[in-house]
């Protein structure tokens, strides 16, 4: 049976992410593979992988690459880095689907690159990238950025059962 996963901002090929936010690897080829292993590791050939932007600062065809090595159904949802590019490259890039906006989820999760507002009435969980090492309080918000989860997407039941052992904790 496939399964559902979400992940952001893995920037690939961008050799200051490194130093920005600490990540254990000396250079971008590294850091390229060891992603590429992690989400393989993980998703399935048949699963969904919905990224929330900051894909790859690498041009077309070293993109196209990456994402091919990639296993999964990809849907991306376009990051602050990704939009400069437009819908199409993305779509001619690889990726299966492209939307420039949020998302909505089993009326559950809103997806998105950037945190958006939210507020302890909404019946939705904000999963969302952008913000790399920093976390939002409260139960409404999930971040998804590759350096909070070893550099690997998370399965939709990782996330809601995260989300709900925080609301009764």
């Amino acid at each position: 049976m496939s399964k559902v996963y979400f992940t952001s901002d893995h920037h690939f090929g961008h050799k200051l992410i490194i130093d920005f936010e600490s990540r254990p690897f000396s250079n971008p080829e590294e850091m390229d593979q060891a992603m590429i292993a992690g989400w393989n590791e993980v998703v399935g050939k048949e699963d969904t992988v919905f990224h929330l932007g900051d894909f790859s600062f690498l041009n077309q065809e070293a993109t196209r690459n990456i994402i091919s090595a990639l296993n999964g159904y990809k849907i991306l949802i376009l990051g602050n880095h990704d939009r400069g590019r437009g819908r199409e490259w993305w779509l001619q890039a690889g990726f299966n689907e492209v939307s420039e906006y949020p998302l909505i989820y089993k009326e559950f999760f809103i997806l998105s690159h950037e945190p958006m507002y939210m507020n302890k009435h909404m019946p939705y969980v904000n999963v969302h990238g952008h913000i790399h090492g920093q976390k939002y309080e409260g139960n409404n918000h999930f971040n998804i950025c590759v350096e909070h989860w070893n550099y690997a997407p998370l399965s939709f039941e990782q996330i809601r059962d995260a989300v709900v052992a925080s609301e009764e904790g």
